[in-house]
């Protein structure tokens, strides 16, 4: 594990691709279906900006990125799909498909959420398709259903 910086930018995009078409016999995404969406390009656009963490998941072996988590702020004007408040983070993360199911995602939930708390972030947001495996992941970690908006939960976690 180690910090995601300037450099991730497209990685991050390509975890967000995995993010928003998880489903394993629906659609594939692409970097263009990402980027000329507004409502997912938010999520990766500039990274970083200001108030930006997150954390990239490596394979040991190979060096190769294998996943990643990232907090972002949003506004009421520009909100992401888990949005509370603007003073509430949301989550993001994806892992590579052929390494799902390995533990990764929980890893880089727990350094996030580490590095969360350790910046005094109370509270972190996210949003989830209640059929996503991830959702199990996030209430294993103690994010609650608050919301839901369309066919997606709003999950918050008081850290």
């Amino acid at each position: 594990m180690r910090a995601a910086d300037a450099s991730d930018a497209s990685f991050l995009t390509e975890m967000l691709i995995e993010a928003a078409f998880w489903r394993a016999d629906g659609p594939l995404g692409a970097v263009d279906d990402i980027l000329h969406d507004p409502e997912l390009a938010h999520y990766v656009a500039g990274w970083p900006r200001v108030g930006d963490r997150g954390v990239v998941a490596e394979d040991a072996d190979t060096g190769a990125s294998v996943g990643a988590a990232w907090l972002r702020y949003f506004t009421a004007d520009d909100p992401g799909y888990g949005f509370v408040e603007s003073d509430i983070p949301e989550l993001a993360m994806g892992t590579v498909r052929h390494r799902r199911g390995q533990g990764i995602g929980g890893c880089l939930l727990q350094v996030l959420i580490e590095s969360a708390r350790s910046t005094a972030i109370s509270t972190l947001s996210l949003s989830v398709e209640p059929d996503n495996n991830a959702r199990r992941l996030y209430e294993r970690f103690g994010f609650a259903t608050v919301g839901q908006t369309g066919g997606s939960l709003t999950m918050l976690l008081s850290i």
